[in-house]
């Protein structure tokens, strides 16, 4: 066997390895997506039915930001910590335009990304998100209304 017959050999195996890679991230991603598309569809059912609640975390009794997502993530096997800054520092920052309907979408107090998050929410997608909004509201589909956000996701 030559050299020129080798290294055509183990550059064809190269190539073949780049696909397998390439086809196991895009199963991963269609599963990233999949699950994604759950927590999405699935926030929205609560939208005009589910109260806020302060502390809460159930369809039942209510929900605060934080308890509609952990809530979220969990009942589609992800279990996710209980706090809105404990979530950001769970999740992978990505720009919005990388983001899927079913991440999060973190509200910070200022511009600093590391600044603390106040409040927490399940991104839809075209600048809004299902939120856990107040006591009057209670869960509710609205725009994105603030500059300082993080868009984050999470390995499925």
């Amino acid at each position: 066997m030559s050299i020129r017959h080798k290294v055509g050999t183990i550059a064809g195996s190269m190539a073949v390895f780049s696909l397998a890679l390439t086809g196991l991230s895009g199963i991963a991603n269609a599963q990233t997506q999949s699950f994604n598309q759950k927590v999405a569809g699935d926030a929205v059912t609560f939208v005009g039915r589910v109260p806020y609640v302060y502390g809460g975390s159930s369809p039942s009794s209510g929900f605060d930001c934080s308890g509609l997502t952990s809530y979220l993530y969990a009942h589609f096997g992800k279990s996710i910590p209980r706090t809105a800054e404990a979530q950001f520092l769970k999740f992978r920052p990505i720009s919005e335009s990388r983001a899927w309907g079913g991440d999060l979408v973190f509200f910070h107090e200022n511009s600093n990304p590391n600044s603390y998050v106040y409040h927490v929410a399940v991104y839809e997608g075209n600048d809004r998100v299902v939120s856990a909004s107040t006591p009057s509201e209670g869960i509710v589909r609205e725009k994105i209304y603030s500059s300082h956000v993080t868009f984050g996701t999470i390995t499925h």
